[in-house]
């Protein structure tokens, strides 16, 4: 487990955008944080490091959206928003398992309202809010080969 603080919204989308190095195609990544943590925020930096050029938002009423990566050895970025989510059974009807094998990768924000429907996440991230614009951004890889390089990010 790893951590890095973050003293505005600015930098917790470059905290994101350095994550994005660390991700493989496949994997599912759980983000954990009270309302207005800076979860999307995050989710938008990730989405910059992967060199998406489409606006990322909060896909709250959605559920879900897609954001193609042409350019990137990563095929897709799926944001998925289970904050209303009814019933775990509505995870099948988003397709995520299809462009996960495609070579996706998922940021779902409230993933512990369905912590079996994605499988193993290669890593969970919690962001708690401080005072104002502070947040401390705590990486949690699923596996040790993977903590060196959280390490190397918290020290960014």
């Amino acid at each position: 487990m790893t951590t890095r603080v973050t003293h505005e919204v600015e930098e917790t989308r470059q905290a994101g955008a350095d994550f994005a190095a660390l991700l493989r195609p496949g994997d599912v990544v759980i983000l954990r944080g009270d309302l207005g943590a800076g979860k999307t925020a995050f989710t938008q930096g990730v989405a910059r490091g992967l060199g998406c050029m489409q606006r990322v938002t909060s896909p709250t009423f959605t559920l879900c959206q897609v954001y193609e990566l042409p350019n990137s050895a990563i095929d897709a970025l799926l944001h998925i928003d289970l904050y209303r989510i009814g019933h775990a059974s509505e995870l099948s009807d988003l397709g995520v398992d299809e462009a996960l094998d495609r070579g996706g990768v998922a940021i779902v924000e409230w993933g512990d309202l369905a912590p079996t429907g994605f499988g193993e996440p290669a890593w969970s991230v919690t962001l708690l809010s401080g005072e104002e614009d502070d947040r401390e951004i705590t990486l949690e890889p699923r596996d040790s080969a993977r903590l060196a390089a959280a390490q190397k990010w918290a020290q960014s």
